[in-house]
């Protein structure tokens, strides 16, 4: 913004009478002149006047506190001037007048709000001002504008708000510090926890849809969100408000965001938002539409006959990737939105939950299993991806499809999957562009190579003897492949490194699986393309898809429920815990996926799951068994410690399968 342009503005905001323009706007000298007179005569009310004048309206204050010389870009209030100001008005004139400029700015911003008026460039002005003065955005000051302020930026463009922040947060170079992003974003989270927990916590808290100071807030952060996302200056972490995440009610803001009419919702603002919440969010979604599907089917059949209102799968054990794809296939859209029911032929397990998660299990294992030939394990970094085929020949849609259909299913069915994929994958699902980092992820030597070619002097270049040219195996053979056009007679240079590299991650993460992820991402939109999955960060799929291998045994001991006349003080309850908690990791494991049919924890770990411990009987040498669809494990009343941990290992070794109960 330049001087002309800003004069101009105050020319057009301000009448054109010469007296009082310049008894509108405000600087320090003329706050100094004012003070010094009115000290003489001992009369303020001229100051309280001036005061009520400039402060009372928006046009006059953007005006004032002006720096003689303007450099470009950079915001044209004096923020010297205008806090020595503050200072004096605040400690150097009668307490009222104080409260007087207090009452006036509410009023500006008020009325500026109200009117509805175009924001503009110069109105940024203005609300630096206002940050120059501390007291005004102390949330434990008695009067203060933070509640004002937040409205105020909240009704500005995207544009304007983007412009404001960088003249909040810029120093003297006008680079974007950490350490103020830091306190802006604090300043939100601060109003927003004082506005939802006015008493603390310990009286219930205020609904977030019904405080407008909190929706002001959550806006103003996306402005911060915004920056974030292009400069990285905290962790996207950061922006979870702790508050929100424990108030807000799902059943009123999902639908509001379902509606998109106008109506306010937090989940149009995800960043705020914890991926436990949004976990939440996509079940109650998944809910409603097998709901739906359900009442659908029992209609349907009224009409048309038998109607299954379940998703209904038939599978055999040895021939589970066939039979899955080929019920599959056959089934519509809405058959694919029902609950998920899962009966392994010739076994008798009721499928409440259990019996999928067995299936899931087993199904990932197949074709994950690089002797499958669909994807390959990095034996460094030990994560899978899609297997390249050059040839075609190894090609096959319907797979490919499928696995991503699973994926799909188990989002919506709220089934943890034992997956190992990068994030490169989830970023791809999201249209997000992916690079060298995630490459780092799932292959390190070659991303630690081709970051060590960048780093070469032109010399070293010539001894290396490179061309566009790489060379790849697939299924045992070796084939060349151009990275460009005629890329065999292109040398590799410092000058063409940088195109060389990038071409090189491209291949890799998507060129050379291109059919493969294609497929992959057919079938998971299938279930995923239009839900509450757009909400998510590419980190918080992944989370919600493979829950969390860090297991907090005793999170999970502090949140178990007992049956059966049992409590924590029961005396097997205290031993079974003092065997769990000295198990190795690889024990802890095989009791979960015994317990739960899992061996992750969900999003938001082991203290989210609703995990009972139940008797089932005096004591006796049968086994501990469990219902995994319930999360239920049943254990008789042993008559000793060391004949609980025996019969406990014994149980956990042989988990798998669903015929104990």
């Amino acid at each position: 913004m330049t001087s002309n342009n800003s004069t101009m503005a105050c020319e057009d905001d301000i009448v054109d009478d010469t007296h009082e323009r310049t008894t509108a706007d405000l600087s320090l000298d003329a706050i100094r002149r004012l003070q010094t007179m009115c000290q003489a005569a001992g009369n303020w009310e001229p100051f309280k006047e001036r005061l009520t004048l400039t402060f009372g309206n928006i046009h006059f204050l953007k005006c004032s506190f002006q720096m003689k010389t303007l450099k470009p870009g950079v915001c044209s209030v004096d923020r010297i001037q205008a806090q020595e100001a503050f200072e004096i008005i605040q400690h150097e004139v009668p307490e009222n007048l104080d409260k007087v400029l207090l009452d006036a700015l509410k009023r500006a911003i008020a009325f500026h709000v109200r009117s509805n008026e175009e924001a503009t460039a110069e109105l940024i002005n203005a609300v630096v001002i206002l940050f120059q003065c501390p007291r005004f955005l102390d949330l434990d000051a008695e009067d203060n504008l933070v509640a004002d302020v937040w409205e105020l930026i909240a009704s500005f463009p995207h544009q304007l708000q983007d412009q404001l922040l960088q003249y909040l947060v810029e120093n003297d170079d006008l680079v974007i510090t950490k350490a103020k992003f830091q306190d802006l974003l604090d300043r939100l989270h601060q109003t927003i926890r004082k506005q939802l927990y006015p008493a603390g916590k310990l009286k219930k808290p205020v609904s977030p849809h019904q405080d407008e100071v909190v929706i002001n807030a959550t806006k103003c952060m996306a402005m911060l969100y915004r920056a974030n996302e292009k400069y990285d200056y905290v962790h996207f972490t950061e922006f979870y408000d702790d508050a929100i995440n424990d108030t807000l009610e799902i059943k009123v803001d999902f639908p509001n965001y379902k509606e998109a009419k106008g109506k306010f919702s937090f989940c149009d603002y995800p960043f705020i938002l914890n991926p436990a919440v949004k976990a939440d969010i996509l079940k109650v979604e998944s809910v409603f539409q097998m709901r739906h599907e359900l009442q659908d089917a029992f209609f349907r059949a009224l009409f048309e006959g038998v109607n299954s209102p379940y998703l209904i799968l038939n599978i055999r054990r040895d021939r589970i990737v066939h039979d899955t794809l080929l019920q599959l296939e056959r089934k519509s859209i809405h058959d694919l939105k029902k609950q998920l029911r899962v009966q392994f032929v010739g076994e008798e397990g009721v499928d409440e939950g259990g019996v999928q998660k067995e299936f899931f299990q087993l199904l990932i294992r197949e074709l994950f299993d690089p002797n499958y030939g669909m994807f390959r394990m990095n034996e460094e970094s030990r994560i899978y991806w899609f297997a390249p085929d050059p040839s075609d020949v190894h090609f096959h849609e319907g797979e490919f499809g499928l696995a991503g259909l699973l994926l799909g299913l188990a989002v919506y069915n709220s089934v943890i999957l034992d997956l190992h994929l990068p994030l490169a994958l989830y970023k791809k699902l999201m249209d997000i562009p992916v690079g060298l980092s995630d490459l780092q992820q799932l292959d390190p030597a070659l991303a630690n190579g081709l970051e060590h070619l960048l780093q070469l002097d032109e010399e070293d270049f010539a001894a290396i003897g490179r061309t566009f040219q790489i060379d790849i195996e697939s299924v045992g053979k070796i084939y060349s492949i151009d990275l460009k056009p005629d890329g065999s007679a292109i040398p590799l240079t410092k000058e063409n490194c940088t195109e060389f590299v990038d071409l090189y991650v491209q291949f890799i993460l998507a060129r050379s699986v291109e059919k493969q992820f294609s497929a992959f991402r057919r079938g998971f939109d299938l279930l995923c393309q239009d839900n509450a999955i757009n909400i998510f960060r590419p980190e918080e799929i992944e989370q919600v898809i493979c829950g969390s291998s860090h297991l907090d045994f005793y999170a999970l001991e502090a949140a178990t429920v007992y049956d059966g006349g049992w409590c924590k003080d029961s005396p097997i309850i205290k031993h079974f815990w003092e065997i769990v908690h000295d198990f190795s990791e690889d024990e802890k494991k095989k009791l979960l996926f015994f317990a739960t049919g899992s061996d992750r924890a969900p999003i938001g770990g082991l203290g989210k799951l609703q995990f009972v411990i139940a008797k089932n009987g005096a004591d006796s040498d049968r086994l501990p068994t469990s219902h995994t669809c319930y999360n239920v494990l049943l254990l008789c009343e042993y008559s000793s410690k060391e004949k609980l941990r025996e019969r406990l290992l014994t149980s956990i070794s042989n988990a798998e399968g669903f015929g104990m109960i």
